[in-house]
């Protein structure tokens, strides 16, 4: 098929709840499965904070929403063409990140001798 017959296919597509093409079909499942990592941190949070009968936030929490961020990036990007969405997900992917970064900078610290966890454990 000719590459701009099918861009124009699927573009025409992507106004679609349900679209005719697998690849639009497969768009719109990666992004349910997007949403749904997405949501998930939430349950993960909510979980962990009944454990603890405190607020708490997980590792797990950052790890799926980088995850259901950069998912719902790719869906908007490459499949919506969604500006909106597409810098929305830009932003809290870096913080993701840089969450994440900072649980790393502290196992380490903590696991230096001389760190917490190695005083208690000395």
């Amino acid at each position: 098929m000719n590459s701009l017959l099918m861009f124009a296919q699927t573009a025409a597509e992507r106004g679609s709840w349900w679209p005719d093409s697998a690849i639009g079909r497969f768009w719109v499942l990666f992004g349910f499965l997007a949403q749904a990592a997405f949501t998930a941190r939430f349950l993960v949070q909510w979980i962990a904070s009944e454990r603890k009968g405190q607020s708490y936030v997980p590792r797990a929490f950052w790890y799926l929403s980088l995850a259901g961020g950069l998912m719902l990036f790719s869906y908007a990007a490459f499949w919506k063409h969604d500006l909106v969405v597409t810098l929305g997900q830009t932003t809290g992917i870096v913080v993701y990140l840089r969450n994440l970064m900072l649980l790393r900078k502290e196992r380490v610290r903590l696991e230096e001798p001389g760190g917490h966890r190695a005083q208690a454990q000395g």
